[in-house]
């Protein structure tokens, strides 16, 4: 007989080392689904509070009515400002100082005399480079006295007042910031707007802010 050929076996894989090498792959696809789930998880919940963020709004209580004022949330110094001095209780009990019929109503002068309160301080023009800062019949801005010297003091327009938006040093215009717009009580503004007044713009009888109060 002749000897038999011995037979060459291949090589077995190992099976150890196989499921090891696929445990690694699973384990790697898990952390990466985990990780992008978390970050759409993130950007929506971002998302959602960007569009769910409440637009604040001010109630004034006049003697003559209620006002409801939208504040604008592109007018960071000028919208805080007026945020801290309502929660200071500054505007509560004060009168609209100066009205001029088919033009505004000003108030915000806790001293009730229109020079203000040296103890508020001024705060930065802002926006007045933009074009939207529109002094439109409806809106509140600053009132003052020159560049950057706005403090608690601020006026309703009656009408557009647009000459008012950017500064003209010419005309002696220093510019108005607009923060808000009146969405309730334009007619209660209009009514004030028509009251009889001195020589020196003051109401002959007193139009009060009784309360002024930030809303949702």
């Amino acid at each position: 007989m002749s000897p038999s050929r011995s037979r060459k076996r291949k090589p077995r894989k190992k099976k150890g080392s196989n499921t090891k090498l696929i445990l690694i792959i699973a384990l790697l696809a898990v952390v990466a689904l985990i990780i992008v789930g978390y970050v759409m998880l993130n950007n929506d919940s971002i998302n959602k509070e960007e569009n769910e963020l409440p637009q604040m709004k001010v109630l004034f209580e006049t003697s003559m009515g209620n006002i409801t004022i939208q504040l604008r949330d592109d007018r960071p110094i000028t919208t805080e400002n007026f945020k801290n001095l309502i929660l200071d209780g500054v505007y509560d009990n004060t009168i609209f100082h100066r009205v001029i019929a088919d033009f505004m109503i000003q108030g915000g002068d806790p001293t009730g005399t229109g020079l203000g309160d040296p103890n508020i301080p001024t705060i930065l023009d802002e926006g007045l480079l933009s074009d939207n800062n529109l002094n439109n019949r409806g809106t509140i801005a600053m009132a003052n006295r020159g560049a950057n010297t706005g403090s608690s003091q601020f006026f309703i327009n009656l009408v557009d007042n647009n000459y008012l938006d950017k500064a003209n040093p010419e005309m002696g215009i220093s510019g108005h910031p607009v923060f808000g717009t009146i969405i309730q009580g334009m007619d209660v503004v209009d009514q004030i707007g028509k009251v009889s007044t001195n020589s020196e713009d003051k109401p002959l009888e007193d139009v009060t802010l009784i309360k002024a109060m930030l809303i949702d």
